[in-house]
């Protein structure tokens, strides 16, 4: 027994279950990650806490703080009526783009889904207008399609119902919210297509399968409504919380189609002017920044407390109720 026990100790096969190391490939990850690693530093941290310096100081005309002045560019923002403007263009410019790209995404999206061929040709087609810049969409919508000219090829569309040409279609109200609004809808509607179609193919057919038995009708509006739009409330709280940060950083179209207009300004053109315009007012823009990035974190977490990217709905709801103590206690 003691000669065939180490013989069967020999014949066995090392237990590892500590991590596998694969040697000799050390110098090939810090080769590949050392760019990466200095292009994060230089381009993103130094940026980021260089900024966060100036907001304390005086700096204008000059990247290199002069006067510590403390929180007064941040007191600035909270009596600053042009910023307090920015920020309602900004809630129109949301509620306006958020939900219909929402729905135009998920309409294309399921269209797609419901596709028996093609399904890849549509969802490149769709996909392609992502590429685009945006600045060189802004030139085709202002001057091709939106240019005010009768000649222009939404006023012809126009004519051809019978209507007047608009020629405010970047100077007046309602009218710019119009083109501002339609290219971004056309710039982003394909990406976040994608993610509801990649939501609606995660879907397993057999809960499909298993509501038909029941007697909903497949295709029908009761089984989009009662199976498909719960299983995509994950995709629903991902796409949301995109949107809205996409919202907060909208500046191409902006600049781009109305310029410097106060009643079409969002927070990130107002910021530009004051940081990299005439007034060159570093440590204020930086103040500015910071403000915008802190509004950003708190929307995007309550929008996440709310909704949820996963199942804790127990916790969804715990949240919920303190918001509306907290609003109790308050009044």
């Amino acid at each position: 027994m003691s000669v065939q026990a180490p013989a069967r100790a020999r014949g066995r096969a090392p237990d590892r279950t500590g991590p596998t190391r694969i040697k000799g490939n050390g110098l090939a990850f810090w080769l590949f990650f050392t760019p990466f690693l200095v292009g994060l530093v230089v381009f993103t941290i130094v940026p980021l806490i260089w900024g966060a310096t100036l907001s304390l100081f005086e700096a204008k005309g000059t990247v290199l703080p002069t006067d510590f002045v403390g929180l007064a560019n941040f007191r600035h923002f909270l009596v600053d009526t042009a910023f307090l403007k920015s920020l309602r263009t900004f809630t129109v410019f949301a509620l306006f783009i958020v939900p219909v790209t929402m729905v135009c995404s998920l309409g294309l999206a399921v269209l797609v889904n419901g596709l028996p061929r093609f399904q890849s040709f549509y969802r490149s087609v769709f996909f392609l207008p992502t590429a685009c810049s945006y600045v060189v969409a802004c030139v085709v919508w202002r001057l091709s399609l939106f240019n005010g000219l009768e000649s222009g090829i939404v006023n012809q569309i126009l004519g051809a119902f019978g209507l007047d040409a608009i020629s405010q279609w970047l100077s007046a109200s309602p009218y710019w919210w119009i083109v501002l609004v339609s290219v971004r809808l056309w710039l982003q509607v394909g990406f976040y297509m994608l993610l509801f179609l990649a939501g609606l193919q995660a879907i397993p057919s057999q809960l499909y399968e298993a509501a038909a038995v029941d007697g909903l009708s497949p295709g029908g509006f009761r089984m989009f409504r009662l199976i498909t739009l719960p299983q995509l409330r994950t995709t629903f709280a991902a796409v949301l919380l995109l949107l809205l940060i996409a919202a907060f950083q909208a500046f191409d179209e902006f600049y781009n189609l109305t310029g410097n207009n106060p009643e079409t300004r969002p927070p990130l053109v107002y910021l530009y002017n004051i940081a990299l315009g005439s007034q060159q007012d570093f440590g204020t823009g930086s103040a500015g920044a910071l403000v915008l990035t802190a509004i950003m974190v708190v929307a995007g977490l309550l929008q996440t407390g709310l909704l949820g990217f996963g199942g804790n709905d127990e916790g969804r709801r715990r949240f919920a109720l303190r918001l509306r103590r907290g609003g109790r206690s308050a009044r």
